[in-house]
């Protein structure tokens, strides 16, 4: 299930430090829970940093002590220290590199044994703590812990994926829908009706190989969404395209509308019409790059406001 992304407006917005407090608070949180703290990772003799030190070699061998020192950003003479005890205990063995500055480490089997029953007994135990959770609460952790490793490490995060509506996206979508536009542009209880209205129907009249409903997510956070419903027999409407800020600039919303026109196409429709207001200007370029043309403009204040609607039509 993904989760909404609600941009509130700045009257709501969290503190600066809150970000900073909730982390540092969660640090303390979880090393307590992952028992990181004690003398011995997992009950064995290793210290949390030679866990790890442990798990680099394993994975990576042969491993250079360079490379270990800048994943884990450590003291080179600490690491020597260390390989030099793992060496002594029979744990693990050098040998001769294709430069020879350097000498690769790789684990002996001593070492293979060692790391085993520590990977099994970390993942026993990790299991463990996850049992209370639901198969699908556990899927959303896994989601959400990876947007989190992404944006704390600042990696490029990659693009949405687009999929099919499923049960549990309209609430999702209405909600993030009319928080936006009451945030962005002052439209009020009206807006959020609407929006509502609009998804409750599609849901209720669904008329599978005439109407469709795409969303857009990344890491089970909902970012864009789109609907294409039946006018009438020869018609199609697009309706509520919406991407988030959090993906805007890479081509969601001209993906999302792509996809209401080509299934229009493949449906049998004769043309694709849709209902939007001038100030949203980045969804008219598209429109309009499309061969959408405007066929009418009304003012209205439906939504608390005077605004300046445009009825646009596309023949396919």
């Amino acid at each position: 299930m993904p989760s909404v992304n609600l941009h509130l407006p700045d009257d709501h917005a969290p503190a600066p430090h809150a970000a900073t407090d909730a982390l540092r608070r969660f640090n303390r949180f979880y090393t307590r829970f992952a028992g990181v703290l004690g003398p011995g990772y997992m009950g064995s003799e290793l210290s949390l940093i030679e866990a790890r030190i442990l798990y680099e070699i394993a994975t990576g061998q042969p491993v250079v002590s360079k490379r270990i020192v800048e994943t884990l950003s450590i003291d080179p003479g600490y690491l020597s220290r260390i390989l030099r005890r793992f060496t002594q205990l029979g744990w693990i063995a050098r040998t001769r590199g294709a430069d020879a500055r350097e000498h690769p480490i790789r684990l002996t089997t001593a070492g293979e044994a060692l790391f085993s029953e520590l990977d099994r007994t970390t993942a026993a135990s990790t299991s463990a703590t996850l049992a209370h959770l639901s198969p699908g609460e556990q899927a959303g952790l896994a989601e959400r812990l990876a947007w989190i490793e992404a944006r704390l490490a600042g990696a490029p995060l990659p693009p949405p994926a687009v999929r099919p509506w499923r049960p549990g996206d309209m609430g999702l979508i209405t909600a993030q829908q009319a928080v936006y536009y009451r945030g962005a542009y002052g439209w009020g209880d009206a807006m959020e009706v609407l929006i509502g209205e609009i998804t409750s129907r599609f849901v209720r009249d669904f008329h599978a190989g005439r109407e469709q409903c795409w969303v857009a997510e990344r890491h089970g956070e909902l970012l864009g969404s789109v609907f294409l419903v039946a006018e009438s027999d020869k018609v199609a409407r697009l309706r509520l395209l919406y991407v988030d800020a959090a993906a805007r600039g890479h081509g969601l919303g001209r993906d999302l509308v792509g996809r209401c026109i080509a299934f229009a196409r493949e449906a049998g429709y004769a043309e694709l019409v849709l209902w939007t207001h001038t100030v949203l200007a980045s969804a008219r370029a598209i429109y309009a790059d499309y061969g959408f043309t405007i066929e009418k403009v009304e003012t209205h204040d439906e939504f608390g406001k005077p605004e300046q609607s445009e009825h646009w039509r596309l023949a396919l």
